[in-house]
């Protein structure tokens, strides 16, 4: 298994959360409620967690370069939603 995760500093971490969330739902399994979400994607999966200042974001998968991708993906989707404060992700290998 391979893991990335990455602490995103904003005060709209319940917001970039839930909106990720929902985004995904159309074509993924997700679940989300008060604080926290899981993305299950056909590769693997992003668990999110919001806190008061940062998204707390965690991503896996079987190998580094599917985990890679996902990293990717969940990088573009947040950095669309918060176009107007380009936000600072930087994902630390687990």
């Amino acid at each position: 298994m391979s893991s990335a995760s990455a602490r995103v500093a904003t005060p709209l971490a319940g917001r970039y959360l839930t909106q990720l969330c929902k985004h995904f739902e159309h074509k993924l399994t997700v679940t989300h409620g008060e604080g926290a979400g899981e993305i299950a994607f056909s590769s693997g999966s992003c668990r999110l967690r919001a806190e008061a200042d940062a998204l707390l974001l965690e991503v896996q998968a079987d190998t580094a370069e599917e985990t890679g991708r996902l990293q990717d993906v969940v990088a573009r989707h947040l950095g669309r939603f918060a176009f107007r404060a380009p936000l600072e992700i930087v994902w630390q290998r687990g």
